[in-house]
């Protein structure tokens, strides 16, 4: 099932039927012990409505929820990291957390913060190297459990975090800084070969794009979900973006203007403009 917020209300697709959701919010998915029960029961009382259409313009699949962000969990993302931070003299830290127990996990926005499908997002006025980072989210309950999916574009300012690694709250979390949708996904897992698609386009030609899959991810769902829970709680649940395998080259940077997409097999493409 895939679950849409189109000018504030709920629209669940499932198949070739669409449903709008009466007197149910995103934040009363995210605390129900069973979202998808929930959500099963809702669509039987829901009213038809015309399937969704990606050209139209999708609010971000959240309520109240906090978002968060795991890094340094694809080996690409390893390297990027290390070669963006060698001046610094951090490489180090970022090999090592590779190879650790204990995941690197941030704070990455509220929900005023997040963008949605074909809104715009940003890139920090006082940085010189910018990019999109495409990554699975997850969508977690109130209870810590893995109920859902969906595509977040993780904008970071790699010179700021390069600099120095306690500048990355101000390379990770400004406004406009995260994009999520264009839906959520209900499940209860996905494909390991599902794939994860960046287009990058600048004047209407394509000037980056790439491709990797969920199982180059080295850490499971469930374990990022356990470690963001741990001694923490999350009243509403939560959204948890789950790294990058896909970084531009060198030092490659946005642009006002360009158009990032990004596309996940099941869960469609998040397009994103970056404003001026």
């Amino acid at each position: 099932m895939l679950l849409y917020k189109l000018n504030n209300q709920l629209i669940a697709v499932n198949g070739d039927r669409a449903v709008r959701l009466s007197g149910l919010g995103m934040d009363d998915i995210f605390m129900a012990a069973d979202p998808a029960g929930l959500l099963r029961a809702a669509v039987e009382q829901g009213d038809a409505v015309s399937l969704p259409d990606n050209t139209q313009p999708a609010q971000p699949p959240l309520g109240s929820q906090e978002v968060w962000a795991a890094g340094v969990t694809y080996y690409r993302s390893r390297v990027a990291r290390m070669d963006e931070s060698k001046e610094a003299g951090a490489s180090v830290f970022y090999d090592m957390v590779y190879e650790a127990a204990r995941p690197e996990l941030f704070f990455k926005a509220t929900a005023p913060r997040v963008r949605g499908h074909r809104e715009g997002v940003r890139i920090r006025s006082d940085a010189t190297w910018s990019v999109p980072e495409p990554e699975l989210t997850l969508a977690i309950n109130s209870a810590g459990r893995v109920f859902g999916f969906t595509i977040g574009n993780d904008m970071s300012s790699r010179d700021i975090e390069g600099e120095n690694p306690l500048y990355l709250p101000q390379a990770k979390v400004y406004r406009g800084s995260c994009s999520l949708g264009p839906c959520l996904l209900i499940a209860d897992g996905l494909s390991a070969e599902t794939g994860i698609h960046l287009s990058i386009a600048r004047g209407g030609a394509v000037v980056f794009e790439g491709s990797t899959a969920v199982s180059q991810l080295k850490r499971g769902f469930d374990e990022l979900a356990g470690w963001l829970f741990r001694d923490n709680e999350f009243p509403q649940g939560c959204l948890l973006l789950t790294g990058t395998g896909l970084v531009p080259p060198g030092s490659w940077t946005l642009e006002h203007g360009d158009i990032i997409t990004i596309r996940i097999d099941g869960i469609g493409a998040l397009e994103n403009t970056v404003e001026a």
